[in-house]
């Protein structure tokens, strides 16, 4: 049987109220800025831990249990996991990101090592950037791409270029590389003199909180804090934590037959991208560049954006057969293909007229050939009487309104669940009503539960 739970549940039992206004914020990343570790990275696509925490409470999810996160961004679902001495696996299949989510698993850093860097770069530090300063074939432009020289004052971008240096040549072992990395990671946007918030970077607009920053005290500072962080964490979780098991896949979660098994886990706690055309890998381009994953639009298409489900019409190739509609949602489930089509065709032919002329089209396709891959992954590693949840917003590109939170509560009955039921967790989209170029339909923020019998 499926069923629709449309009202305001707050995502909460009669025996655990919550605020609604803590509930509201539970789809974006508003509590895990304040949270140990979780933030160490702002990550634009993030959710609450606070949302992950309960999901374990509601649905019984205790230690020797174990819990999968499809759409692992950053690990949130993961660190919450194992804060709670609870089993994971994760999926990522963004190489930058999969990275920050392995460095915020790894809690038994050796501080003393990392104390050891720290005297190392400051005893170094003066005369390793006065040597190339003081070279006179040396260019930023020889190092970093033109986004990251307009991101930064030159004197900061020598500095943060230094840093890399001293990292890059400083033998540690791989956690203590790691933590390093991020903290290196988490000081490019808080530094930067161009307006580098999430998710936009506008290298045009001066942020003037940055003027007084000095990149070797502010990256110290940061390491210290992130240490202290680890310690806070491990005292406050579970004393079992450290017995529980964890695994992180690089990879795409439209099969993970090569690492999970049939009914292997407990509980599935995601959030998959939303259908809003927003480019995963572009948001991370500034962190991309700096490392050198990438130097181009074009390296971070090829290393990062074809690795991704679809989500954004930067993805999309009008003459590639992957965005024909795949035949098994036709086959399986005919009525959500129906739909799809449909309204494919609508915005075919809203495209022609209007300006830009982006894929949606396209991109609805492609994101539901994904997702239904996904969705059919999830309930063969998922154990009978269990629940998956989806934190995730419906979108209207051109207007046109894509109800995803439903869609993907039906495609889950079609391949096997037993039921679906939403609970809404706020409006959205009200802050862009003045933009004349923008629709006028009314979405929402929910969480889809699938229940396996």
């Amino acid at each position: 049987m499926i069923t629709h739970s449309d009202q305001l549940s707050l995502f909460a039992d009669k025996t655990s109220p919550i605020q609604e206004d803590t509930v509201k914020s539970w789809g974006t990343f508003k509590d895990s800025l304040r949270a140990p570790v979780h933030r160490w990275f702002t990550y634009p696509a993030g959710f609450s831990y606070k949302a992950v925490a309960h999901s374990f409470e509601r649905f019984g999810i205790v230690k020797g249990m174990s819990v999968y996160d499809p759409f692992m961004g950053s690990g949130t679902t993961n660190v919450t996991a194992k804060a709670m001495g609870i089993d994971s696996v994760g999926a990522e299949a963004h190489p930058f990101v999969y990275e920050i989510a392995k460095a915020k698993m790894e809690w038994e850093v050796d501080k003393k090592a990392i104390r050891a860097f720290i005297d190392h770069l400051n005893i170094n530090f003066e005369s390793r950037y006065n040597d190339l300063n003081g070279d006179a074939d040396f260019s930023l432009c020889d190092h970093f791409p033109e986004l990251v020289l307009k991101c930064y004052k030159k004197e900061t971008l020598g500095k943060l270029l230094t840093l890399k240096k001293i990292y890059d040549d400083y033998e540690f072992h791989q956690r203590e590389s790691m933590f390093i990395f991020v903290v290196l990671t988490a000081l490019l946007r808080e530094i930067s003199s161009a307006a580098t918030g999430w998710p936009y970077i506008a290298p045009k607009k001066e942020k003037i909180t940055s003027e007084d920053k000095d990149a070797l005290l502010e990256f110290n500072a940061l390491a210290i804090s992130m240490l202290d962080d680890l310690t806070y964490i491990k005292r406050q979780a579970d004393e079992e934590y450290i017995k529980s098991k964890h695994r992180l896949i690089f990879g795409s979660s439209t099969d993970v037959s090569a690492y999970l098994s049939n009914e292997s886990v407990n509980h599935v706690f995601t959030s998959p991208p939303y259908l809003n055309n927003f480019d995963y890998s572009d948001r991370t381009r500034l962190e991309l560049y700096f490392w050198g994953f990438a130097k181009n639009w074009k390296d971070i298409t090829d290393k990062v954006r074809s690795r991704l489900m679809t989500s954004a019409t930067t993805q999309i190739s009008r003459n590639d057969p992957k965005y024909l509609l795949d035949e098994e949602i036709k086959t399986n489930s005919p009525e959500i293909a129906r739909f799809i089509q449909d309204a494919a065709n609508k915005l075919s032919e809203l495209r022609k007229v209007k300006g830009g002329k982006k894929s949606y089209d396209l991109m609805v396709i492609g994101y539901f050939n994904d997702i239904y891959k996904v969705i059919k992954e999830v309930y063969r590693v998922l154990k009978p009487d269990s629940s998956a949840l989806f934190v995730l917003g419906d979108s209207a590109p051109y207007g046109v309104h894509i109800p995803t939170d439903r869609l993907i509560g039906e495609i889950g009955c079609s391949i096997g669940f037993k039921s679906y039921s939403l609970e809404i967790l706020r409006k959205r989209g009200d802050k862009w009503k003045a933009n004349p170029q923008r629709h006028g339909v009314s979405l929402q923020e929910s969480i889809v539960i699938l229940k396996k019998e």
